[in-house]
Order: C-alpha cells, then sequence, then structure tokens
C-alpha cells in the first residue's frame, strides 16, 4: 500500500488535537489522540512519544505567546510588569491546562526563558540569588492563580443575609466586570513594591 502523499501526523496537530481535549475536559489521553486523528496509539509514541512530551509541547504551545521584553531601557519593574500581564493573558485562553501543567518539571524551553528574563530583572533590582527564586515562585503562583480567575463564573462568592457586613460591602462590588483586572493590577503593583524595597 502506498505512503499518503501528505503525513497523517504532525507535531502541530497532534498538539492542537491535545489542546482541544485539555480545553474540553481538563486532560487528554493517548489514546483519545489517536482515535480523534485516526492513528494507532503506538504512531503517536513512534512520532512524538509519550505523554510527558506532549504535555511540554503544550506548556510550548502556551508559553509561544508570552512576550518577553527585550528592551534594556526598560526598569526591571516594567519587565517584570510585561512579562506577568503576557503570562497572564496566554494562559487564560487556556485555564484548564494550568492544574495539568503544574504537576510536571518545566522543561519548555520557552518556559525557560522566560524565567531566564525574569531571574535577570530581579537580578537587577537587587534580589540575590534565594530572593530571586522566591520571587519567580509568587510570581508564578499570582498569575497562574488570576489567569484561573478570569475563567471564574461571574458571580464568585455567593452571600446571604448572614453573610457579615464587611464582606457584604464588599461583595457589591461583584458584579463590576473589570474585578479580574483591577484585582491583577493591584495584586501585581503590591508585589513590584515589596520587591523593590
Amino acid at each position: 500500500m502506498p505512503r499518503p502523499s501528505t503525513p497523517l501526523l504532525s507535531v502541530d496537530l497532534i498538539v492542537d488535537t491535545a489542546l482541544r481535549s485539555v480545553d474540553s475536559t481538563g486532560d487528554f489521553t493517548m489514546p483519545g489522540i489517536a482515535a480523534a486523528l485516526g492513528v494507532r496509539p503506538s504512531s503517536l509514541y513512534n512520532h512524538i512519544g509519550g505523554r510527558g512530551e506532549i504535555i511540554e509541547l503544550l506548556r510550548d504551545r502556551a508559553m509561544a505567546s508570552v512576550r518577553i521584553e527585550a528592551d534594556t531601557d526598560t526598569g526591571w519593574a516594567d519587565t517584570v510588569a510585561a512579562i506577568a500581564r503576557s503570562y497572564r493573558d496566554a494562559y487564560a485562553a487556556h485555564p484548564r491546562l494550568i492544574p495539568l501543567l503544574t504537576t510536571h518539571t518545566v522543561r519548555s524551553r520557552a518556559a525557560l526563558a522566560m524565567y531566564e528574563a525574569l531571574a535577570r530583572a530581579f537580578d537587577t533590582a537587587g534580589l540575590t540569588a534565594p530572593q530571586i527564586l522566591d520571587a519567580i515562585t509568587v510570581l508564578d503562583a499570582f498569575v497562574l492563580g488570576s489567569a484561573l480567575d478570569l475563567a471564574a463564573p461571574q458571580q464568585v462568592w455567593a452571600h446571604d443575609d448572614v453573610t457579615e457586613p464587611a464582606f457584604t460591602s464588599a461583595l457589591d462590588h461583584l458584579d463590576d466586570p473589570d474585578r479580574s483586572h483591577r484585582a491583577f493590577e493591584s495584586g501585581l503593583a503590591a508585589l513590584l513594591v515589596g520587591w523593590g524595597t
């Protein structure tokens, strides 16, 4: 039987299929991807490797839209803020990818390039090596949590007549469509002040 003129599999096609599965169900399986592509699971393993390789390719796909500031004239805080905003937006597009990625060691070159840019910025701010690692860890948690917040329902918290008054007063602003963005910018500003002291 002659080989097809167009290959049945490509890395992009496999990653596209895995990402669609993650976006809809929160995960993917090798047999599920194979079935969606009309191939045998062994073909996936031969073409791309195993589950871990696909997860890192998914991380690469998400990280591809993260803009890393190359302008050396901006200050460290502007660099960190720009990366954080872009990083949040990239993962807000695929929030169900976040839990999957956090269970695997980061090997993606695109992700490691972002962390290198952050490390250089924090070094410029005068942080020590352990402080840089702490700052990157905190920024990761904050950005990924903020990306998940963008995917949350409009009414994040329910309240009734037994809810305490201070929280009830705060919840009067829950319908503000900019709540997630405002909270992100407020938290980012607080973090930048803390790292700059």
